[in-house]
């Protein structure tokens, strides 16, 4: 077990620090990756983020590869100081304590503008040509496709329905709902692909100056953008109104070059928000009843709240409305 003393040594001599400089290691909130999250102190003002993880969940391990390349093609995420990939430490720039999800209670006008900032960051990292990634010295997590989003389908069944809602579907009711969601992830697999976060939520997006800076990286892959935006504008950490969520969208939706059509990019952004809720509903379940962290429970109500509101967005899923309308009297 590595000790905070072995820890406070590892990020002296990184950070070229005297031994006898005065260091404090201060655990942070945990967050449901394998990882251990500390604040270093010294000297009164200065500072940096040292990050402990478990390599067995792989995409771990390549936090600090991604973490170079966004910087290489101005995406704002912290500065990688050192890993050692041996020990599994990693230390990071510290960019502070706000994030979106800090500001969630601040006046439309001030938000707006930190999401709108957000958005045109995200824009950079979509807009990035696939061909010119750098396969060769930078690892990724498979790319979204029909198996995945069926896995995130089977995971909300398992963790959210059964386990949460404690519902047992009837068979024919089950294979009726498996052509829907299987069309649904079809369609959204067959829309434009990107670069995607994977994560892209307000916890996920640190305000160090005033400008966002994205965190929590490392499931990044290649996907749809619309489930980026599905996972920030139907957030179950921060509530929106319909008109904020357009707002914010048709900001999006005029960066782009593409001669687009808004009904239809209307439409890719819930059918894509739907997938996204469906995940983040099963990841609440997941890690509230099986890996101990209750406090992912207290989103379920917003986020099947936000589920249902994207669902009815999509006129070609009856039996996951009805399905969500039993969660709803369960929960």
């Amino acid at each position: 077990m590595t000790t905070s003393k072995t820890l406070i040594k590892f990020a002296k001599e990184v950070l070229g620090l005297a031994h006898d400089v005065e260091m404090k290691l201060t655990p942070l909130g945990g967050r449901g990756s394998d990882r251990i999250f500390y604040r270093l102190t010294w000297d009164s003002t200065e500072s940096a983020i040292l990050i402990h993880y478990n390599s067995i969940r792989i995409e771990n391990t390549y936090y600090g590869d991604i973490a170079t390349f966004l910087r290489t093609i101005n995406v704002p995420v912290p500065a990688l100081i050192c890993q050692d990939s041996n020990q599994c430490i990693m230390v990071m720039e510290d960019l502070g304590n706000t994030d979106l999800w800090s500001l969630r209670n601040e006046p439309w006008d001030i938000r707006q503008e930190f999401y709108k900032k957000t958005l045109t960051v995200i824009h950079v990292l979509h807009t990035f040509p696939i061909e010119n990634f750098p396969v060769a010295q930078v690892k990724l997590m498979e790319p979204f496709g029909p198996e995945l989003y069926k896995w995130e389908q089977d995971y909300f069944r398992d963790n959210f329905v059964i386990e949460v809602c404690k519902i047992k579907l009837q068979p024919a009711f089950s294979q009726q709902l498996d052509k829907e969601l299987q069309s649904l992830a079809d369609r959204i697999h067959t829309s434009s692909q990107s670069l995607v976060h994977r994560d892209f939520q307000s916890q996920n997006v640190m305000i160090r100056y005033g400008e966002p800076y994205l965190i929590d990286f490392q499931g990044m892959r290649i996907g749809s953008p619309f489930y980026d935006l599905g996972s920030l504008l139907c957030d179950p950490y921060v509530q929106f109104s319909e008109e904020e969520i357009d707002e914010l969208l048709m900001f999006y939706f005029k960066l782009s070059e593409k001669d687009l059509i808004w009904s239809e990019f209307q439409k890719a952004f819930w059918e894509a928000s739907t997938q996204r809720l469906i995940q983040a509903l099963g990841a609440f379940g997941f890690l509230g009843h099986k890996k101990g962290l209750a406090a992912f429970l207290d989103y379920i109500p917003a986020g099947l709240a936000n589920l249902q509101h994207a669902v009815s967005h999509i006129p070609s899923l009856p039996h996951l409305q009805k399905l969500l309308k039993r969660c709803q009297a369960r929960i």
